[in-house]
């Protein structure tokens, strides 16, 4: 049975690889985006994840043509890497505010239709660097952390409405970002990872559906790395 599903930032890189992952599986899935194409097959909503009212009406628009959201994958984020001393505290509060309080204003709004549903899927896209930390990823380091606190009191809180949160902590993972970088700091990234390669964002994605899925049903809090081995031991 089609299940709604709402992927935020799906329109490029590891959203878009969920967003069609689900899409193979036969679900109806509605994804934000802040002005870029969207994919045919899928529903694009536009929507700043800083804006509660943008979140809701991109919500209603999702539900109108899909019926209630069961599925959420809170994946929109952004970087403004620089070193600590140089960090300003706009590079400082644009990245918190999208990346960890847009997850809580996506959660809060498809938390209303699960518990009326009493059941729903939350996946928390975080980063291996939430473990490990990051030299000149603060901001980032310190959001992707908080969506661990985050999926984790919304597991503790919704759990007796079979309402499940868990995150996945991708490494580095082959992305326009990530073919942009200097081929000696690709090789200098690749010689940390014991497996000695990049994710395809279709990896990340198949940790995802799995999460969302009825194999996953008792599954819930949990943090899934998905880095070829980087984050080991944290």
């Amino acid at each position: 049975m089609a299940r709604s599903v709402l992927v935020t930032g799906g329109n490029r890189g590891i959203g878009l690889a969920v967003a069609t992952a689900f899409q193979a599986l036969g679900d109806a899935v509605a994804v934000t985006h802040r002005g870029s194409d969207v994919p045919a097959g899928l529903l694009g909503v536009r929507c700043d994840v800083n804006d509660a009212e943008q979140v809701d009406a991109a919500f209603a628009a999702a539900e109108a043509e899909h019926g209630p959201v069961e599925v959420l994958v809170a994946n929109a984020g952004v970087t403004r890497d620089t070193l600590l001393l140089r960090m300003s505290e706009d590079d400082w509060n644009d990245v918190v505010e999208t990346n960890l309080t847009g997850s809580y204003r996506v959660a809060k709004r498809a938390a209303r239709s699960m518990l009326r549903q009493r059941r729903g899927r939350m996946v928390f896209v975080s980063s291996v660097v939430a473990m490990t930390g990051s030299a000149g990823q603060a901001n980032y380091a310190a959001s992707k952390a908080g969506l661990i606190g985050l999926a984790r009191s919304i597991a503790r809180e919704l759990g007796s409405r079979s309402i499940t949160a868990n995150v996945v902590a991708p490494g580095f993972v082959e992305t326009d970002m990530t073919n942009k970088l200097p081929p000696e700091r690709r090789a200098e990234l690749l010689a940390q990872i014991p497996l000695g390669r990049y994710a395809a964002a279709d990896e990340v994605a198949a940790v995802v559906t799995w999460l969302a899925s009825d194999a996953a049903a008792y599954v819930t809090g949990a943090v899934v790395p998905v880095d070829g081995g980087l984050g080991m031991g944290h």
